[in-house]
């Protein structure tokens, strides 16, 4: 028996009691699963976060400095200050999916640390919320660092910037609760590669990062107000540019709403896969 199955065995007859669609009941046991992902980010800290830094500096730089130079200013703002606060979140949202497309895949099918876990008193409940919280601190601190770009470049320098890295925070959670929903059925990365081109890369392109969403046709613009990612960066591009942001409410609601139900989902097709 595999030491996959053999955590899903020793697991089993707790779960067994309940549906795998039961209510989701993490407990503080997830916060050592936040640590050990943490724990080995951190030995390869400087890798990662050039590699946090480099991508949206090449964005900014070619499309801000390049581009912005032919254009006109965009919702009163230059371009280059309209993008990089765009760019902040999609950084957030890509840093997300990826630890939680092919860093918890790794630990869940290839590395079988899932299963490891799983031989402890520590529920399938605790590893998501681990994997959810880790993949949100990673995220946040990749705001964080597009943030310190931003300022160091003078795009923009406004104290209200800094109310972003919280936002980031809750943004990356729902989008890695998106992403756990295809890790859970994922059998292979191919799953995980189809995702990221099928849905992730057609939502950065409606989604007002590069333009505003005035410039779509009026059924795509329907469309592109209930994506997760129009909701972030209605809140969170305001704050890079120093104002308050209009219908926080509404926006907050959508984000909330995406994560309850994706986490929840992701929760009881983890159930299902590691349990039976």
């Amino acid at each position: 028996m595999s030491s996959l199955s053999e955590g899903a065995a020793i697991a089993a007859p707790a779960g067994a009691r309940r549906s795998h669609w039961s209510p989701p009941r993490p407990s503080l046991r997830f916060v050592p699963v936040w640590r050990r992902n943490f724990l080995v980010w951190r030995k390869y800290l400087t890798e990662r976060v050039l590699s946090n830094i480099v991508e949206p500096l090449i964005t900014l730089v070619a499309f801000g400095y390049g581009l912005g130079s032919l254009l006109p200013q965009i919702d009163g703002v230059p371009y280059l200050q309209f993008l990089a606060s765009g760019s902040i979140c999609m950084s957030v949202m890509y840093s997300a999916k990826f630890e939680s497309l092919w860093g918890a895949f790794g630990r869940l099918d290839t590395q079988k640390t899932w299963a490891g876990i799983m031989n402890t008193p520590t529920s399938i409940d605790d590893i998501l919320a681990g994997e959810l919280a880790w993949a949100a601190t990673k995220a946040a601190f990749t705001g964080a660092a597009i943030l310190a770009v931003i300022w160091a470049l003078d795009i923009v320098r406004a104290p209200l910037s800094l109310l972003a890295i919280p936002v980031a925070f809750l943004v990356a959670l729902v989008f890695s609760a998106m992403a756990l929903i295809v890790t859970s059925v994922a059998k292979g990365y191919d799953t995980l590669s189809n995702y990221f081109v099928v849905v992730v890369t057609p939502m950065v392109f409606v989604s007002g990062v590069f333009f505003p969403l005035s410039q779509l046709p009026d059924w795509l613009r329907a469309i592109a107000h209930w994506l997760p990612l129009t909701a972030a960066v209605e809140i969170m591009r305001p704050l890079v540019l120093g104002r308050a942001p209009e219908h926080v409410a509404p926006n907050c609601a959508l984000l909330a709403a995406y994560l309850a139900v994706c986490y929840y989902i992701a929760l009881g097709l983890t159930r299902r896969r590691l349990l039976t």
